[in-house]
């Protein structure tokens, strides 16, 4: 049986990796900085045909949780073959007004939360001297900038992971160890209305539909299984790649005409 760390693993795509994973037989630790929904995920992987499953409250930009819990997973889960470095969030604004602290919030939880998730993952399968593979999710706003401005931290930090992925799937291919990032577009999870007022969002919804070439947002099950098939066998000669579940956007050139 395979052992999957999810990180954000209590709402969004990473609950739905954490369920797909769990449908598979694989053993599933859950983590997210909410740990009731982090305990929830890991009960209902456990019904969704998980053979264990460990849900933990873990706030990733924070070496010492980070470590703390890959401690506990290797304890009680077994050695790691996979994980899903997920966790993010997004606090927008123009670069002139952002506060540094904000910056930096973004920052340590989008981008050093992948690096700390990595670190220790990595940490756990070179220790089992065994081929394994990590995913992180990156944006399309590692690539290009969104419309609507104002996500200038939460753009550098995607680029970032972008980066971080190419140079971690070289230095640890000789292992065996596969890295590689997915791209999802938008997606129906809280993160997508963060930074939206709830009387906006159905104005907001309809105009992104108009501008996916797929004419509507993704249900956070469909990045879930680009997740699943880049942590399993089946795409064992993919590294350093960015699979892009984005409906089409970045395929599109921005004009409308």
């Amino acid at each position: 049986m395979r052992t999957i760390v999810v990180t954000g693993g209590g709402a969004g795509i990473g609950r739905a990796v954490a369920m797909q994973c769990a449908a598979r037989g694989d053993r599933v630790a859950a983590l997210d900085i909410d740990g009731a929904s982090a305990a929830q995920a890991a009960a209902d992987a456990l019904a969704a045909g998980a053979d264990a499953a460990l849900g933990l409250e873990c706030d990733v930009s924070r070496e010492e949780c980070v470590a703390r819990a890959f401690a506990e997973i290797g304890q009680k889960l077994g050695p790691l073959y996979g994980a899903f470095a997920n966790a993010g969030m997004d606090a927008s604004g123009l670069i002139h007004e952002l506060p540094a602290e904000r910056w930096q919030r973004v920052i340590d939880t989008n981008l050093t939360g992948v690096f700390l998730t990595c670190k220790y993952a990595l940490q756990q399968l070179l220790a089992g001297g065994k081929p394994g593979s990590i995913v992180c999710t990156s944006s399309p706003a590692a690539t290009v900038s969104f419309a609507a401005g104002a996500a200038g931290a939460y753009s550098a930090s995607k680029g970032g992971i972008s980066a971080l992925v190419r140079c971690m799937a070289i230095d640890y291919a000789r292992y065996g160890i596969r890295v590689n990032a997915v791209v999802p577009g938008a997606t129906e999870t809280k993160l997508m209305w963060a930074n939206v007022e709830p009387p906006d969002r159905p104005a907001i919804r309809q105009k992104i539909c108009e501008e996916v070439p797929l004419g509507r947002l993704a249900a956070p099950e469909e990045p879930a299984r680009a997740v699943v098939w880049l942590l399993s066998d089946e795409s064992s000669y993919v590294t350093g790649s960015h699979l892009v579940c984005d409906g089409g956007i970045l395929a599109k050139a921005s004009i409308s005409v």
